[in-house]
C-alpha cells in the first residue's frame, strides 16, 4: 500500500475522512511555502498537495493564479520543487504529492522527474491535464518508481473513461466536484456524490473530492460519502492574508470537519 493510500486508511481507522490540503510552491517565497506546508501537516492535513507555479494555469481560480504569478516573478524553477519536498518530508511524516500540469514534467523529462521526485521523498503526481490513455510514459515511470499516479474524474466522464481512470489511478482518484476552475463556492455540486458512487461501481477504493470546498461544513458534507476532502483556495487565501498563523488556524478549522459521526 502506498503512503497516500495508507494515510487515507489511517484516517478511516480513526473515524475520519482524510484532509488533503493544497498549497502553491514558491508563494510568497520558497522558504515560506516550505514552512507553510509543514504547518499544514502539523495542523491536521493527512496529505499535502504542492502546486509548482505554471505560466498558464487554466484550471486555477483567481486566488491561486495570483499566487502563481507571484511565485514565478520570484524566480521559482522546476528544480525548486524537489528542494522543497526534501525539506518538508524531513520535517513532517505526511505524504507529499505534486499537482502539476503535464508540460513542465515533459520538458524536464518524465523519467528524470520521477527519479528526482522519489529521491526527494515525494509520494506521486496529480496530473489534471493528462488522461491515462495519453500517459503511457508516466505510467511506466510510476510503475518503476512506486510513485502514485492520481488522475481526475469529472461529472461529465463517461463510464468507459471512469473505468480507464479506475484502472490507471493509484493512491486515490481526484474526484472533481463540479465543472470549472478551482475556487470557493457556496455549495459543492451534488454531482460529486453521484460521481463517487459511479467510481465505486468501477472498483475505486479511495475517492477524494476537490474543487469548491472551502469550509468545515463542506468538508463534513463530502466526508459523508467520500474518503477525503481536498481544499486549496481557502488555504492559499489564509496564507496570503494571515501568514503562517492564519494558515494554521484555517487548517485546524477545516480538519475539524473530517470526523465522521
Amino acid at each position: 500500500m502506498s503512503a497516500v493510500a495508507a494515510a487515507i486508511e489511517a484516517a478511516r481507522t480513526a473515524g475520519r475522512g482524510a484532509f488533503v490540503g493544497y498549497l502553491p510552491l514558491g508563494f510568497p517565497d520558497l522558504q515560506t511555502s516550505i514552512d507553510a506546508a509543514v504547518a499544514l501537516a502539523e495542523s491536521g492535513a493527512d496529505i499535502i498537495e504542492l502546486g509548482p507555479p505554471y505560466s498558464d494555469p487554466v484550471m486555477d481560480g483567481t486566488v491561486i493564479q495570483e499566487a502563481t504569478v507571484a511565485a514565478l516573478a520570484g524566480g521559482f524553477r522546476v528544480r525548486d520543487t524537489f528542494t522543497a519536498i526534501r525539506e518538508i518530508t524531513a520535517r513532517v511524516d505526511v505524504p507529499v504529492l505534486v499537482m502539476t500540469y503535464w508540460n513542465p514534467v515533459l520538458q524536464y523529462g518524465v523519467n528524470r522527474y520521477a527519479d528526482d521526485l522519489l529521491a526527494a521523498g515525494g509520494a506521486g503526481l496529480i496530473t489534471p491535464d493528462i488522461t491515462p490513455d495519453s500517459a503511457g510514459d508516466w505510467i511506466a515511470a510510476s510503475e518503476r518508481t512506486g510513485l502514485d499516479r492520481i488522475f481526475l474524474a469529472a461529472p461529465t466522464s463517461t463510464d468507459e473513461r471512469l473505468e480507464l481512470i479506475a484502472r490507471a489511478s493509484t493512491g486515490f482518484v481526484y474526484t472533481v466536484s463540479t465543472m470549472g476552475i478551482t475556487g470557493e463556492r457556496a455549495e459543492v455540486d451534488a454531482a460529486a456524490r453521484t460521481l463517487v458512487a459511479r467510481l465505486r461501481a468501477h472498483g475505486v477504493e479511495h475517492a477524494c473530492v476537490g474543487i469548491g470546498i472551502s469550509t468545515p461544513e463542506q468538508v463534513a458534507g463530502v466526508i459523508g460519502y467520500a474518503d477525503g476532502a481536498i481544499v486549496g483556495t481557502a488555504l492559499v487565501r489564509a496564507l496570503r492574508d494571515g501568514g503562517i498563523a492564519g494558515l494554521t488556524a484555517e487548517a485546524r478549522a477545516l480538519a475539524s470537519g473530517t470526523t465522521r459521526s
